[in-house]
């Protein structure tokens, strides 16, 4: 029977296995690759990516329906070009640390191949940032795509695949199923040669990913507030807002969510909204936009995901002029009685005003218990005590200040990490609260050498007795060690600490 006889779940279980079969002779050829021949590969990677992330992100919009072909123009570029330059000069290959202190090396080890799977939300730019990462690490890596974003998917990887391999890179280090079934995902998550995970996407697939037992990087929803302080700046915390909310239609899912506003600025606070794109609506029209945006059960209604204020203005029968970039709809609290308090990945927005920032602080972590925990949290305010109180509190990861959460927390316009898995933490379900990146892909192992002799107790035996028990004082003596070296080290940071 030819391969095009199988069914199309048959076809797409045995590619599956195939190309992690093939990827994983080529990781382990790949893995005794200097730094030199690793960096010379990301950066023809980057510069193909880059050159081409106008027209994979065309790709995206069409194939998707979701978004702005501009802003993921955007952040293709920025998973090409910034991810790349973060890590650089981050070493991946051989001896990495030297600490003579306390006579240890620390040697980096890819971690072999990484089964990764991208959105349908950010589908290009995701595909990009995973290969960079895992290639500079020595890694394979093979994408399951989202089926509804597959083409456009498999051509962003077609495209760095071919850059790395034209650099030196061998053959099938990097790949991509061409027909995206649930079958080949499940077998892609659990097959032998796969030795980790990174998992973006919908709940149920991140779930998926966790259950392996294989070592998985997995994010969660992303319900952000965002707290507008008395003392902020109130026009740009305004603009930030709107261009944020509206960027790429919300599809990045560190978007703000609901705006938490300080009562004293809130009317300020909303004419600057409106002036930059924003549109209130009233009680009914906020009813029929949850009604549109959510199911029943609360679940997402993916038809309402990535459209514009214009598009889910007119499904709920109202008209907007086209320059309105954003629906905001006022809320009366948070949870399953408000449905849009929930995570929205549309032109939606939130909004709530409170009497002061303690109501603040309560109302955005209630915003992020409701759907968002570990994710991120936003906060417009020029008090830097307050902004260090309520960043101690609010159970997120990702405290963006005085900025875009959409582009602030993927590392655009903050010193944020640059990339497209934003961990989570435990609180979120995650093994991790950090932007993902290329250190989270390597193993790293550690050579020591004896800081203080052992010496054995009079009465004890140096070992040639075959006793392996201490006798007499013994426990003493190990205590007296185990203080030696506490001060040896402690003198070492000091020492370093006077040398910085």
């Amino acid at each position: 029977m030819s391969q095009q006889e199988y069914d199309k779940d048959l076809r797409s279980v045995q590619q599956a296995r195939r190309l992690l079969e093939q990827c994983r002779t080529a990781q382990r050829q790949f893995a005794s690759a200097s730094a030199a021949q690793v960096d010379a590969i990301c950066q023809a990677m980057s510069e193909a990516a880059f050159q081409e992330a106008e027209r994979l992100g065309r790709m995206a919009h069409e194939e998707t329906g979701y978004g702005n072909p501009d802003h993921k123009t955007v952040k293709n570029q920025h998973a090409a070009k910034a991810v790349w330059e973060s890590i650089r000069t981050v070493q991946t290959v051989g001896v990495i640390a030297r600490d003579e202190a306390r006579k240890l090396l620390t040697i980096a080890e890819p971690m072999g191949v990484a089964a990764a799977l991208t959105p349908s939300t950010n589908p290009t730019s995701t595909a990009i940032f995973k290969t960079l990462i895992a290639v500079k690490g020595r890694n394979g890596i093979v994408i399951s795509p989202h089926p509804s974003a597959a083409r456009c998917t498999l051509e962003a990887v077609r495209i760095v695949a071919a850059a790395a391999e034209r650099a030196g890179a061998p053959k099938g280090l990097i790949a991509c199923l061409e027909e995206p079934t649930l079958q080949a995902t499940q077998e892609i998550l659990r097959h032998y040669a796969v030795t980790v995970i990174l998992a973006t996407g919908g709940g149920p697939m991140v779930r998926a990913a966790h259950s392996t037992g294989k070592p998985a990087y997995g994010v969660g929803p992303g319900n952000v507030p965002a707290w507008v302080d008395r003392s902020a700046d109130v026009p740009k915390a305004a603009r930030d807002l709107v261009r944020s909310k509206s960027f790429d239609c919300s599809l990045i899912c560190a978007t703000e969510q609901t705006v938490v506003a300080d009562q004293a600025i809130a009317q300020d606070l909303r004419r600057h909204m409106e002036q930059a794109g924003a549109y209130w609506v009233d009680e009914a029209q906020a009813a029929r936009l949850g009604e549109l945006l959510f199911r029943p059960d609360g679940g997402m209604n993916t038809r309402s995901v990535g459209q514009s204020a214009q598009a889910l203005a007119q499904a709920i029968g109202l008209s907007v002029p086209a320059t309105v970039k954003v629906l905001v709809a006022p809320l009366g609290g948070v949870g399953a009685q408000h449905p849009l308090s929930r995570e929205k990945l549309t032109s939606v927005l939130g909004f709530i005003t409170v009497p002061d920032a303690r109501a603040g602080l309560e109302n955005c972590v209630s915003i992020l218990k409701f759907g968002g925990d570990g994710h991120t949290a936003v906060i417009h305010s020029q008090d830097e005590k307050q902004v260090e109180e309520m960043a101690l509190r609010l159970p997120a990861f990702r405290i963006v200040v005085n900025s875009m959460s959409t582009l602030g927390s993927v590392g655009h316009t903050c010193g944020f990490a640059p990339s497209f898995t934003l961990g989570t933490g435990g609180i979120g379900g995650a093994i991790s609260g950090d932007n993902i990146t290329v250190t989270h892909l390597i193993n790293t192992k550690r050579v020591g050498w004896e800081l203080v002799p052992w010496t054995p107790a009079d009465g004890q035996g140096d070992g040639r007795s075959g006793s392996v028990t201490p006798q007499g004082g013994g426990a003493q003596d190990i205590d007296a060690i185990v203080r030696g070296v506490m001060d040896r080290l402690r003198a070492a940071d000091a020492s370093r600490s006077l040398t910085r």
